[in-house]
């Protein structure tokens, strides 16, 4: 092993953010695929989702459709879900990662913290230079952010 559990930093991804809506809200849109679908992924992109089973050792599988007609295929196996608090999802389909979400209920907002930990080194370099997860998990937030500003709750 190259890389020690505690040194991580130069092959993950942590992004924070307050959103304007109660973590109720918030928690529903995250987990369940009607919400999901309508604004998981960058900029421009669409979703089908097939399964998800928002639930420890759950399958999620996704098709992102990317702006250019490109089909994007995840599957993702829930490792930790606990109600309005924290997700925990393994991407086993490339590029392999472990995204933790955290969900902070702060009166009518919610402060969201999004963390993703890559196998290697490289690979996160790869992911970042490649495919801009970065910019895409900022465009991601935003679109949370802005979905949960139309919906209500139920």
């Amino acid at each position: 092993m190259e890389n020690t559990k505690s040194n991580t930093a130069d092959r993950e991804l942590r992004l924070t953010r307050t959103l304007e809506a109660p973590v109720e809200l918030v928690w529903e849109v995250w987990t369940q695929p009607e919400h999901i679908a309508k604004w998981w992924g960058p900029n421009g992109f669409t979703n089908t989702i097939s399964k998800m089973d928002v639930e420890p050792e759950g399958e999620w599988d996704l098709v992102m459709h990317g702006p250019d007609g490109t089909d994007y295929k995840n599957k993702s196996i829930f490792k930790e879900v606990i109600p309005l608090k924290k997700i925990v999802y393994e991407h086993v389909s490339g590029p392999k990662f472990v995204a933790t979400i955290e969900f902070e209920a702060q009166g009518e907002q919610t402060h969201i913290s999004w963390h993703m930990l890559f196998e290697s080194r490289e690979q996160f370099i790869q992911v970042v230079k490649t495919f801009k997860a970065d910019e895409g998990l900022k465009q991601n937030l935003e679109k949370l952010n802005q979905y949960v500003k139309g919906v209500k709750l139920g």
